[in-house]
């Protein structure tokens, strides 16, 4: 029971760093547009993460359950996962990238899972379609379809969405002062960064939540929790199943690390893509927060980075083509690509050399 225990602080500290890692997402906009200061953007952030963060389970249920086979999954694999998700995340955030903690902690998961497997790669849950015994409905789960194909189809949607609210919101100002343009938007961005923490705080502790439930439905499986005292009762999971407790330490746990800031990753996203006004702030975060609202819904776990840097992009096109720093943003792909396959590593040969120590 301790080795779990430590599991979970370990998930937490990985909720955590994800909140400060990137609550540029959420803020990065209305900062960088001088709406809010820094202090009260990383304070209003904080809360509707926490708000966000309570709001659905389905991610949860998809990240604890649909992409690796439970029956190898240990307490070490989950250490391993989030502890090669953490240095990733680490790495990046040192370097300012914004790169997607969502898609660390999915490749900690592959990595972490394949080793406990010993190499076999059939635990990773490639594609496969389940049935609702009830309703007889059909879903295709899996990798592929609820990570890979989100994860190409994310960004592109950022990119066009940006471009085309931007692209309107032009035909609707075109007319006004650039005075009025401010003010209204300027007011309207407290609006849209709002929708943008909740989303985030959706999107991103959900996936925490559901390696936490996952983490104490294998150890209940393995029968390690079979004589709890009473007061760690509240450990023991006999199905797949995301407890109050796990949503509120998580939203709580995320909204905390967004209090502690992610300046570093704010000054990339929020001055060295585009130069941005509180019109362009609006867009971006429209187009973000609604991708991440509708993939949520959809059990999909997107990238909140995906999401609102392509959007930031597409703003940009929509702007001015000219400005838009393409050497900022191709660093920014290249650490995309690099992101599962790098915590996945990570995580495979921190679970490779923790077996040596860890029975």
């Amino acid at each position: 029971m301790l080795f779990l225990l430590v599991v979970i602080l370990v998930v937490l500290i990985f909720d955590y760093i994800n909140g400060f890692h990137d609550a540029a997402n959420a803020i990065a906009t209305v900062v960088s547009t001088r709406v809010l200061t820094p202090r009260l953007a990383v304070l209003f952030a904080a809360v509707f993460n926490l708000v966000g963060a309570l709001s659905g389970e389905a991610v949860a249920k998809t990240v604890g359950a649909g992409l690796i086979d439970t029956a190898y999954v240990t307490s070490l694999t989950i250490l391993a996962a989030m502890l090669g998700g953490i240095f990733w995340n680490l790495f990046t955030w040192w370097f300012g990238l914004p790169t997607s903690s969502s898609h660390a902690l999915i490749g900690g998961l592959c990595g972490a899972g394949l080793a406990s497997a010993a190499g076999n790669w059939s635990v990773i849950k490639w594609s496969l379609t389940n049935v609702d015994p009830h309703t007889g409905a059909a879903a295709w789960d899996g990798l592929l379809p609820k990570v890979v194909l989100p994860m190409i189809g994310s960004p592109i949607a950022g990119l066009i969405g940006g471009y085309v609210i931007m692209m309107l919101l032009f035909l609707i100002v075109r007319k006004w002062t650039p005075w009025a343009v401010n003010q209204t938007f300027g007011k309207l961005q407290l609006l849209s960064a709002s929708y943008m923490a909740w989303g985030h705080g959706f999107a991103d502790a959900q996936k925490t939540m559901g390696v936490i439930t996952l983490a104490t439905f294998a150890a209940t499986k393995a029968g390690k929790l079979e004589h709890l005292p009473p007061l760690f009762g509240f450990l023991y999971t006999p199905k797949f199943e995301v407890h109050l407790w796990i949503k509120v330490a998580c939203a709580v746990v995320m909204g905390a690390g967004t209090w502690a800031g992610g300046w570093r990753i704010i000054r990339t996203l929020g001055h060295k893509l585009i130069t941005m006004r509180p019109v362009h702030g609006f867009a971006a975060e429209a187009t973000g927060a609604t991708i991440l609202l509708v993939a949520g819904k959809l059990g999909l776990p997107v990238s909140t980075t995906h999401a609102i840097t392509t959007s930031i992009m597409g703003v940009g096109v929509a702007k001015q083509p000219a400005a838009f720093n393409k050497v900022v943003a191709e660093r920014i792909v290249w650490a995309w690509i690099f992101t599962i396959p790098g915590s996945g590593g990570l995580a495979y040969l921190l679970f490779r050399g923790l077996k040596l120590f860890i029975p």
